[in-house]
Order: C-alpha cells, then structure tokens, then sequence
C-alpha cells in the first residue's frame, strides 16, 4: 500500500471521527441503556442456562388453557379498551356538548386506579350483599340468589370489564392528541363530499387514528398480561399467573424465566405486526387547524348519547372503586392515626418519585444520545432497556436480584478479606432494588414519552444551534431542554402514577419490615379483609390523580392551542 494511500485512509479516518463531546455523550448514554437491560439480560442467561424439569407436564396440563385464557384476556381488553379510549376521545374533541371539558379532563383519572385495587372494588360492589343485588332484591322481591341471575364477576369476562376500565386512558390519550393534530379540516373536506359525521369517523378519521390507537392498547395489553393481583383474586389463569406459580410454588425459576420470555416475544410480535401492516400508511396534516376550525355543535337526544358514551367508562373505572373505597374508608377514620400507614405512604412517595426522575433522566440520555449520534447500537440497546415493561413484575424481580445478589456477595467477600468488615446487603437488602426495578419496568414508558418528544423538535434546530457555535452541552440546555419541558413533563407523571401502582416486583423485592401502601392493600386483601386496607387504597387512588389531573391539563391547553 503506497504511503499516499495510507494518508488517504487515515484522513477518512479522521474526519469521520466523533467530537469528544459526541463520544462522551455515547459512552454514557451506552453505559445507561446497558445498566437498564441487565436484569432483562440476566433472564436469558437464567432461561437458557439451565433445563427445566417441569415442562412436560406444564404442556400437558397447564399452559395450553392458561395460554388460551390469555389470548382471550387480551383480545376482550384490546377491544373494550379500544371503544372505551376512542369514541369519548373523538367526540370530545369533534364536538361540544354540555359537561364536554368535565368529561374530558374525568376521562382520564381512572388511570390513577390500580388494577388489583379495581378488582376489590368491583367484587365488593356487585357482591351478592353489595349495593347492585341489594337493590335488585328490593325492587323485586328475592328472597334468595336462586331467584335470579346475575353474571359472576370473578371470571373471564370481568377480567376484560375490571382491566378496561382502568387502562383505557392509555387509548384515550393518544388518539385525543392525534384527534386534535389532525385537526376539523381533515372531516371538513370528507363532510363536503357527502358524508355524515359517522362516516368520517368510521372511513377517514379512525385508520388515521390507528397508530394511536395501536400504542394505547400495546400499553394497556403489557398491563393486562404482566398483572397479578387482580387476576389472582378473580381467579383468573393467565400465563402471568402461571409463571408466579411455576415459579413459587413448584421452585422452578428456569421453567418461568422462559414462559415469560415466550410471552415477551408474543407481544413485541404483534407490536411488530402491526407495524408492518401499516408501514405504507402516511398522513401529514397541518398542526394548529383543529382549534381554529370549530366544534360541531351536539343538541338533543345526539348530546345526551355523546355524554353517555364519556360518561360511561368514568363511572366504570372511577366511580365504582371510589364509591366503595370512600365507604369503607368513611368507617375506619381511626387508621389514620395509624403510623404504619404513614411510613407506607413515604415509602411510596419516596420510590415512586425516585424511580421517577431517574426514569426520565436515564430515557432521557438515551434518546439524545440515539438523536446527537445516530448510532444504530446505542438505539438497539435503547430498545431492549425498554423491553421490561412487557415482563411480567415477579420475573423481572427475579431479573434484578440475580446480579444484584451477585454484587453483595462479591463486595462482602471483598471487605470481609481486606478489612474485616461485613457490608451485608447493600443493593439487594434495600428499598434500592424496589426503585431499580421501577426504573426498568417502565422506562418503555418513560423513553416512548421522550423519545416522542424529540421527533416533534427539528432537527435543523440542533443544526443550526451548532452554526452558531454552540457545542452539544450549550445546545442541549439552550434549546432542546426548554422545547422538550412538556414531554419530560408527561414522562414524569406517568412513571410516577404507574410507580405508585406498582405491586408484583415490590411484593417479591422489599426488604423485612418494609411496606408500600400497594403492598398494605394487597396484605389486607389476601387475608380477605380488603376493607381494612380501604384507607390505603383511597391514598394511592389520591396521590395518582394529582399527576393525571396536571397531566390531563397539559395535553388539553396543547390540544386547544393546537
């Protein structure tokens, strides 16, 4: 190779090197997105690296019906989820009719309710001594629960009836924003060629709206199939529960490791599918028309239907638990006074506001490294950080103890041998794997949000900041930071509510002696004394609806501005 040739190549070399601020701004959003998929990594070494002894059997007897149950499960919640987040979304921001922004901002705060906590609730409230068959006894004369049908709660169908109506907010947010984005104008051309505003709906505005749609309902299935405490008290066998009891109850951690990669490979399926199936879908529509062209006016028995169609899945997911959590709770004022209570309620705050920032901090890097490098790895990595929000909490725990105990004992032994001092359980042992497991559990969520965030932020702005002499730090706190507040805002409320919700990894994860106000409810409510844990319950439904009420407030001033 002549030297000519030499210099060529190492000229090539250069000028394709990274700045050093690239390259510190890589190596850390690298160095994040690896820590983030540790324990998803840990799974595959603990599901590949051993043979489970109990699949024959789980083959023969088990996972076919528990398999069948959950396809069931899912496809009931992604319809009902479907309808309950898209017609309120596209009649609240199509037309006006009386209680139009009450419903609109309500329509959001049954994401406040735990599912598991939902579940009590519905059973309480539709009991054969709860307030529903009371009256129905009363109206008509029953003496006994012979003289009449009533559907059992605790099944299959209440299952998809509980989980819908406390995840549909996941639909109605983003088909509300993609509503409003696109604007009266878009129904406006379909309305001068003839058609009624059923029509519309139906041929133009929902397959615009799919996407939407189609990342609502992905986060309300991961919800559904990754949860636990509802599905166990409804009895209810899904996969979820046959990979807790596979693994507690039959000592078997291989045999659920690799049930519950399955499932996770079932789901990125079908989020991959329907990817590909609209993969030549394009629409652009202009930003801004959708407040200035006007709602369509609603009167009559047409507004009293568009009120019961928003109305509907309010009272569903909001209503019936508050009803009965207020009731119980009104009888046993006296646990307020109660300091465990309170030392549960620190514990929730303190973790979910933790995890919560540092969710958003670390999706944060993550995306504007992908964003300021264009690195394929770095973006691959990014993905599977965020994969853990499709496993199920008891198996991601297990994920997280597996390398955490590995670092206790390791540093133990460590100390022990050079300075005769015992550092016992340092990750492991402490509330720091319960706000880890937080962190990995949702950063799909918190990354999604941010990432969101920075596609809507050109990417002329960067270049243009960099013209002027701004390196990537100057950029990023002069520019970037100010546009992305109301996605970092969004990010952080919702990582906080769902962190506050959080049970299966903190059941399994929390050290002795201490408690969350989701694991009180779930103790009082395994020993079948649900409303002794009411109070608790009523604060986490509180402590969540202050974030989804800012939250909601955001995203309507953005929709009304346009």
């Amino acid at each position: 190779m002549s030297s000519s040739q030499t210099l060529a190549r190492r000229d090539d070399r250069l000028r394709h090197r990274r700045p050093a601020g690239e390259r510190t701004v890589l190596l850390v959003a690298g160095l994040l997105a690896l820590l983030v998929a540790l324990p998803i990594v840990a799974l595959f070494v603990i599901a590949f690296g051993g043979v489970s002894q109990n699949w024959s059997h789980l083959l023969s007897t088990v996972l076919p019906s528990s398999a069948l149950v959950t396809a069931e499960l899912m496809a009931g919640v992604a319809l009902v989820t479907a309808v309950f987040g898209t017609v309120p979304a596209w009649l609240v921001t199509s037309f006006r009719f009386p209680g139009r922004r009450v419903l609109a901002v309500a329509l959001v705060v049954p994401l406040a309710v735990p599912t598991y906590i939902a579940a009590y609730c519905f059973n309480e409230y539709l009991h054969y001594v709860g307030p529903v068959q009371s009256a129905i006894r009363s109206l008509f004369g029953f003496t006994s629960r012979r003289d009449y049908w009533f559907p059992e709660i605790r099944s299959l169908w209440g299952a998809v009836l509980i989980l819908s109506s406390v995840l549909y907010p996941y639909v109605f947010l983003t088909v509300r924003v993609m509503f409003a984005m696109q604007g009266r104008r878009v129904a406006d051309v379909a309305r001068t060629l003839g058609a009624g505003p059923l029509r519309v709906f139906l041929t133009v505005l929902l397959p615009m709206a799919r996407p939407a749609i189609a990342v609502g309902v992905a986060l309300a299935l991961m919800e559904s199939v990754n949860d636990i405490g509802a599905v166990e008290f409804l009895g209810v066998q899904t996969l979820t529960f046959t990979v807790y009891a596979t693994w507690l109850n039959r000592g078997d951690l291989v045999g659920a490791t690799q049930i519950a990669l399955a499932m996770l490979a079932v789901i990125v399926g079908l989020v991959l599918l329907e990817r590909h199936a609209r993969r030549r879908q394009r629409f652009t529509v202009a930003r801004g028309d959708g407040a200035k062209a006007g709602l369509e006016p609603l009167t009559g028995w047409r507004a009293g239907l568009a009120i019961l169609a928003c109305a509907t899945p309010i009272l569903l997911g909001f209503g019936i638990p508050a009803y009965v959590l207020a009731d119980y709770a009104s009888r046993r004022l006296a646990d307020l006074s109660d300091p465990a209570l309170w030392r549960a309620a620190w514990h929730s705050l303190a973790i979910a506001g933790t995890a919560a920032v540092l969710t958003v901090a670390i999706a944060f890097a993550m995306a504007y490294g992908a964003r300021l490098t264009k690195s394929r790895r770095l973006e691959a990595l990014s993905r599977i950080g965020s994969a853990g929000y499709a496993i199920p909490g008891t198996v991601l725990a297990m994920g997280i103890l597996v390398p955490f105990a590995a670092f206790d004992n390791q540093l133990d032994a460590l100390m022990r041998s050079a300075f005769g001092v015992s550092t016992g359980l340092l990750l492991s042992g402490s509330g720091a794997a319960i706000v880890f497991a937080c962190i990995v559990r949702f950063m799909a969520m918190g990354h999604g949000s941010v990432e969101s965030g920075f596609a809507k932020v050109s990417p002329h702005l960067d270049m243009a900041s960099r013209t002027l002499g701004r390196g990537p730090a100057a950029t990023l706190r002069e520019v970037l930071l100010p546009l992305m507040r109301p996605a970092l805002l969004t990010s952080l409320l919702l990582v906080f509510v769902d962190c506050v919700k959080e049970l299966s990894a903190t059941v399994l994860l929390r050290p002795f002696d201490f408690d969350t106000l989701a694991t009180h409810v779930y103790a009082q409510a395994s020993r079948a004394a649900f409303q002794d844990g009411a109070v608790a319950a009523l604060l986490i439904v509180a402590i969540g609806m202050a974030p989804v009420l800012v939250l909601t407030r955001s995203i309507a001033g953005e929709t009304e501005r346009g």
